[in-house]
């Protein structure tokens, strides 16, 4: 299923790519296709292994027209040939270490990342015999060191979460493609605009699409993009046989939502911009972290690789106790921020992060690790999702609360 991309601008592919007016009743906004069984006219094999590239829709789980509109978008916007739609985020990134990962094989993932998979590489892949290794992607020297002749994968996060330490991709790439791995990014923090993830050599690239993708928090769903040939591997694997498929729904309501994508990333920019720079003069906020500030420390790479600095912020207000309250004061008096979990919503979210917790129950990182992911940390963070409000209202609800 090679999407491709027929459009020059990428305003008109987030809206048109996928999509077409029905051919049936002409509506021109695309129909809900709830059905989980599809009549056909030829005959056909029971198999999914019998699904070529031009085969009809026989099965839900094996294909959808809602999904399939929203990978094409999803493949257009992010410049791959293909992409494939799944369950959840976590479905997209248990699809990449599942289908290309085997007993006995490496992989060698970000120590500091999405909570669930620190979870996921830490606890369930060892007891399938793949072997793990956790590494500050952002130390060259650390990757180079970790590569075995049995890795298969590297799995990174720019920016991760939730500390918004970048990773040199180009240069992780390289040393993957060296090593005969792949190298997997998962690049919801920038959503598919942040970076050209293509031309920094990434393989597969994926998004929690219930973020930026969807954007309006009421859809859950996750993607995965690359090459026909990798994601024609993952299809087989991962979505018909582990089954973690996407709900038509809402893969109807995320294709709705993506259509603004490009205009939305550009205000959650301006806006976390403004934020950004508000906390950073705050007498009571001790350290802001966000790429698009020059005291970000990676400040040339984020000019190099972002081309959209998207609108998560992660800043520190002292130590535990001051964390803690600060917290109780954003849940008894904000009044436009949520406080609550998630990001990339036109909702503005806030949430305390205590790093002694994290280290406990995810990261579990080594001495020298921790001490880098508390450069960036402390004892805690509030991690700030910076919504499409206006940023003085977001800038007057902090200040009530700081």
């Amino acid at each position: 299923m090679g999407k491709g991309n027929i459009y020059k601008g990428i305003q008109t592919t987030a809206i048109h790519a996928g999509e077409a007016p029905d051919p049936t009743t002409g509506a021109s906004a695309p129909p809900l296709y709830m059905s989980s069984t599809f009549v056909t006219e030829n005959v056909a094999g029971f198999s999914a292994h019998d699904i070529g590239e031009d085969s009809p829709y026989l099965y839900a789980r094996w294909a959808n027209p809602n999904v399939a509109a929203l990978e094409t978008k999803i493949a257009a916007l992010q410049g791959t040939e293909d992409c494939l739609c799944t369950a959840s985020g976590m479905a997209a990134a248990t699809a990449i270490f599942l289908t290309f990962l085997s007993a006995g094989d490496h992989v060698i993932v970000s120590d500091v990342s999405y909570a669930g998979v620190a979870e996921l590489a830490r606890d369930t892949l060892p007891r399938m015999g793949i072997e793990v290794s956790t590494v500050n992607l952002s130390d060259l020297e650390a990757v180079s060191a970790a590569m075995r002749p049995s890795t298969k994968l590297i799995h990174s996060e720019s920016p991760v979460n939730p500390i918004l330490r970048l990773t040199d991709l180009k240069a992780v790439a390289d040393i993957a493609h060296a090593g005969g791995a792949l190298l997997s990014c998962d690049a919801t923090f920038a959503s598919p605009l942040g970076m050209d993830t293509q031309a920094l050599g990434v393989d597969l690239v994926m998004h929690s699409i219930t973020k930026y993708i969807g954007g309006h928090g009421d859809a859950v769903g996750g993607a995965v993009a690359g090459s026909a040939e990798l994601i024609g591997r993952m299809r087989l694997e991962a979505a018909i046989h582990h089954g973690g498929i996407l709900s038509p729904f809402n893969a109807w309501l995320i294709s709705r939502g993506m259509s603004t994508l490009p205009l939305r990333m550009k205000a959650h920019e301006a806006g976390a911009q403004a934020v950004a720079e508000w906390l950073e003069a705050h007498p009571r906020v001790t350290r802001v972290m966000y790429p698009g500030l020059v005291s970000h420390p990676q400040h040339a790479l984020v000019q190099a690789q972002m081309s959209n600095t998207s609108g998560m912020i992660a800043f520190q207000v002292g130590d535990v106790a001051a964390g803690q309250a600060a917290a109780q004061k954003m849940i008894d008096q904000l009044q436009v921020i949520h406080y609550a979990v998630s990001l990339g919503h036109h909702r503005s979210l806030v949430f305390w992060m205590e790093t002694a917790g994290l280290m406990e129950t995810s990261f579990r990182l080594d001495p020298a690790q921790e001490a880098d992911y508390r450069a960036y940390a402390g004892d805690g963070i509030f991690r700030l999702s910076v919504g499409l409000e206006d940023a003085e209202d977001l800038i007057a609800d902090l200040d009530r609360v700081l």
